[in-house]
């Protein structure tokens, strides 16, 4: 059924989706830069919103989303999620409703488009050449991670080809430790039905986006390796639902 339904979506990706797509993401990717240049970096991470959002309808995407109230406004986060597709993205920055900000390697700083606009909201580029150059990176991004303005880690590092979390790197929670933010731990439940391995291997469908009460990252200060272990168990729990 769903490789009928798959042949069926080819006339409307390549006709409709993909031009489309391209489109917005030139046009938001100047807003995004502009509006970041001449107001605030909040305001061009607005578009990148923007752009996400109206990424995933035309897909389309449909997003049902979990405890949403355990957000508490105006407060900063290290958003830990799983990672099943590149659609994480559009999801976490369409429908999460934090302004946050990601961390990227540093290459991503030359991607066309989107990484010059990423620079210019603020998004966090990770120099991993040396621990001291990230470290540095780090201390970067604590000037911009204030005033509900969150950031989020894929802590598997690379995405999940199977729906089925990989193991946990310790990046995020010592990243957690030296920011000494709170993290929030979020599921995504279906993006890897959405975007399948392969290039533009798109279909439209339902997602969950399950947010978690958030862990005081104060109570671990000496058990990195429970603190992990703690929220790799929370993200995994809503896997199941």
């Amino acid at each position: 059924m769903r490789k009928f339904g798959y042949i069926l979506y080819q006339p409307y990706k390549w006709l409709v989706y993909v031009p489309l797509m391209v489109l917005s993401t030139i046009i938001f990717s100047f807003l995004a830069a502009t509006m970041a240049m001449l107001f605030s970096p909040r305001l061009g991470s607005f578009f990148g919103m923007l752009w996400a959002k109206s990424s995933g309808l035309l897909t389309p995407m449909f997003v049902k989303i979990i405890g949403k109230e355990n957000i508490t406004k105006n407060e900063s986060y290290v958003i830990v999620a799983n990672h099943q597709s590149q659609y994480d993205i559009f999801v976490l920055y369409g429908w999460l409703g934090i302004d946050f900000r990601w961390i990227m390697k540093k290459e991503l700083r030359n991607a066309p488009f989107i990484g010059y606009a990423s620079a210019k909201v603020g998004h966090i580029f990770i120099d991993r050449s040396s621990p001291l150059a990230a470290l540095k990176s780090i201390d970067e991004a604590k000037k911009q991670l204030i005033n509900g303005t969150s950031v989020v880690v894929f802590p598997e590092g690379t995405r999940s080809r199977t729906g089925k979390m990989r193991k946990f790197k310790k990046g995020a929670f010592k990243i957690a430790h030296q920011l000494e933010l709170p993290i929030l731990p979020v599921t995504l439940v279906g993006t890897n039905n959405i975007m399948g391995s392969g290039f533009l291997n798109v279909m439209p469908g339902k997602v969950k986006l399950i947010i978690h009460e958030p862990i005081d990252v104060k109570k671990y200060k000496d058990k990195p390796d429970e603190l992990m272990e703690i929220t790799r168990n929370v993200i995994e729990s809503g896997l199941g639902r």
